[in-house]
């Protein structure tokens, strides 16, 4: 064997790559044996695996995912001249030589004439019509009608798709051939549970519940096995069993559902009639139904799963936008966005300084019906009061001194689109008032004007402060609050999504290398370590910033951590970290300066931080990146005078 890859797209186009022996991973990480620069791999995306002669390769949950020959793969074999696809590269598996290649056969057509002995039409055939056989045997044949049974479920098993339409009719076609009086079809086994189930009773209302015992159930998913009750009160196993004893169970029969030789669920059923009874004659049947069943089941509730999940991944697709992330809480939150954008409804989105919330509300208006419309920002934190109400509404000529003409305001540019009002919170009072009438009237007068102006437009408000407790504190108007909450999105901070840190802070690095016209630079996994580690405040405006700063300062191809922010060197990285020991002489002679001036200032930050010729917001920073907080506590404890708590030493 000579394993080898041989690469017929992407950054290696052309290439021929040699295997290793062993283990080789495959990503866009330098530390990777095959390492690929392309920004659609994950870090470590795949692993290419030889045991022995046999080669596997297992995705690494990357983020475009491993295809081999087109298909995506969690773990799967691959063998020569298979094609694998990883992000923009194909490769193709070289195992053997040129003559090592075992041939395949030629087909040669003989055009000699061939004289036709017999014509045969399949629908002539007898083994696909049994029709004929079966009416060979008695009408009260109990063989005749379980083959009957067999036949009608052979031939609908593959012409339904839905799941719940192909249990009804199983179970149907089971009563014919089985004197229960009710049955269920339970599938999807995780952790012995179901999350699938179906179940059809004679002759009961809509609606009406049927008791499953739990005990037999899991029997049957544990070993495997068939569990037959002809007569369950006198059956030493199946009286003890008090769901049965309960319901009044008379006769039961429960059959393994198998697929691959995995039991996948199974077919209940039960009768509380005395006079009828399950034999094995119905455990062979129903055992050949579950058989012939259990696949089609399976597939459908597989299918069915596979078209949701399209139709979500094609809505997450179909969302355009201009944020990054892909943790969980992002997904969750893209799904939200989706589902809000295509309403009219009013959003408010939450969040701390720098999460993006504009971005947010630009996805919502690209991604609705008034995408062609206009998108108008205002920060109502940033204009003065003063203006602000000119702004939004507009004024008349000689409204005021210096209105010399008509103005149209903010609002009323925006007609037909969407209004972006960013910290809301900050509006004033008098302001809240008129707001609220835009959202009950979509209308208002401009300042100084008499004549309502009506307006049609979506509002969307983002705030960075919890409205409630500015409602509470009489800051911000009740009424105009439940106006605004209709629907509330909350963009989780940085902190709280530290595994969208490395593709943020790589996004930052590409987009800015092309503004600053300088190559593109990779980030060192110590700096990266740095980058995880840091709470970020200012969350993603603050890492751009940051990643902006590192680009500027960095002197050669690798940002380091000497590039980044103080701020950042002064957490603590974990101990499997390596760091270099001047950063950590740097942080210890903080700490001991810090705690010194402290000492001295008898535990008063503010009198510390005069001593220390520094501000004290930034002492109050010090203290909290460098975890002081707890040992100056404990210290000024230690250090205080020893004087009554109520009655201060003159």
């Amino acid at each position: 064997m000579n394993p080898r890859l041989l690469a017929i797209a992407g950054p290696l186009k052309d290439s021929i790559l040699a295997i290793p022996p062993g283990e080789v991973a495959i990503g866009r990480d330098s530390g990777n044996q095959l390492s690929i620069s392309d920004p659609s791999l994950s870090r470590r995306h795949c692993v290419l695996k030889q045991d022995e002669n046999v080669y596997r390769i297992r995705d690494l949950d990357s983020r475009n995912g491993t295809f081999v020959n087109g298909v995506a793969v969690k773990d799967s074999r691959v063998q020569h001249g298979d094609q694998i696809s990883v992000g923009d590269s194909v490769f193709i598996l070289l195992l053997f030589e040129e003559d090592e290649v075992p041939e395949r056969s030629r087909i040669e057509y003989d055009e000699r004439a061939t004289h036709t002995t017999a014509e045969f039409r399949p629908e002539d055939a007898l083994y696909l019509h049994p029709d004929q056989i079966l009416r060979e045997l008695p009408v009260t044949s109990r063989l005749r009608r379980n083959l009957n049974a067999l036949l009608k479920i052979s031939r609908m098993v593959h012409a339904v798709r839905d799941p719940e339409q192909l249990q009804a009719q199983i179970l149907d076609l089971i009563f014919e051939a089985v004197p229960a009086e009710s049955g269920a079809i339970l599938l999807g086994v995780t952790d012995m549970q179901f999350t699938s189930a179906f179940a059809r009773q004679r002759g009961a209302r809509a609606g009406a519940a049927m008791l499953v015992s739990r005990t037999i159930t899991r029997h049957v998913l544990e070993k495997g096995v068939s569990i037959l009750g002809s007569d369950v009160p006198g059956n030493q196993g199946l009286s003890n069993v008090e769901s049965l004893v309960a319901s009044q169970i008379r006769s039961l029969l429960c059959v393994p559902l198998t697929v691959y030789e995995k039991v996948v669920g199974c077919v209940y059923l039960q009768t509380t009639n005395p006079d009828l009874r399950f034999d094995e004659d119905h455990l062979q049947l129903v055992t050949a139904i579950a058989g012939i069943s259990a696949v089609a089941l399976e597939n459908a509730r597989r299918l069915q799963w596979l078209e949701e999940e399209n139709l979500r991944l094609a809505n997450e697709i179909s969302l355009e936008h201009n944020m990054v992330g892909e943790s969980p809480s992002m997904k969750e939150f893209y799904r939200l966005l989706s589902r809000v954008a295509p309403t009219d409804s009013t959003v408010v989105i939450e969040g701390e300084s720098g999460t993006g919330k504009e971005l947010a509300a630009c996805a919502i208006h690209r991604n609705s019906p008034r995408s062609q419309k206009p998108f108008v920002a205002i920060n109502c934190a940033a204009i003065p009061e003063g203006l602000l109400e000119s702004e939004l509404f507009g004024h008349e000529k000689g409204s005021f001194t210096g209105a010399v003409m008509q103005k149209k305001g903010r609002l009323e540019s925006a007609d037909g689109g969407v209004v972006f009002l960013d910290e809301i919170g900050e509006l004033a009072p008098a302001l809240q008032v008129k707001l609220l009438r835009v959202l009950q009237e979509r209308e208002f007068e401009r300042v100084g004007g008499t004549r309502p102006v009506s307006v049609d437009l979506r509002l969307i408000a983002a705030t960075n402060k919890n409205l409630w407790d500015a409602v509470q504190r009489g800051e911000f108007r009740q009424d105009l609050y439940y106006r605004l909450n209709v629907v509330t999105l909350v963009m989780p901070p940085l902190r709280d999504r530290r595994e969208d840190i490395p593709l943020l802070a790589e996004y930052f690095v590409g987009k800015y290398s092309k503004k600053f016209t300088v190559r593109a630079r990779r980030i060192s996994r110590n700096a990266m370590a740095y980058l995880v580690n840091y709470d970020w405040p200012g969350n993603v405006r603050e890492l751009e910033n940051a990643i902006q700063r590192a680009l500027v300062l960095c002197t050669n191809d690798v940002i380091q951590p000497e590039d980044l922010p103080e701020s950042l060197l002064e957490k603590n990285l974990p101990s499997e970290v390596a760091v270099a020991k001047y950063h950590v002489a740097i942080k210890d002679l903080k700490r001991q300066l810090i705690a010194k001036a402290v000492e001295e200032a008898k535990g008063n930050y503010t009198e510390a931080a005069r001593l220390l010729g520094v501000h004290a917001n930034y002492l109050h920073r010090l203290i909290r990146n460098l975890d002081l907080r707890d040992s100056l506590r404990s210290a000024s404890a230690v250090n205080a005078p020893k004087t009554s708590a109520i009655f201060p030493r003159a």
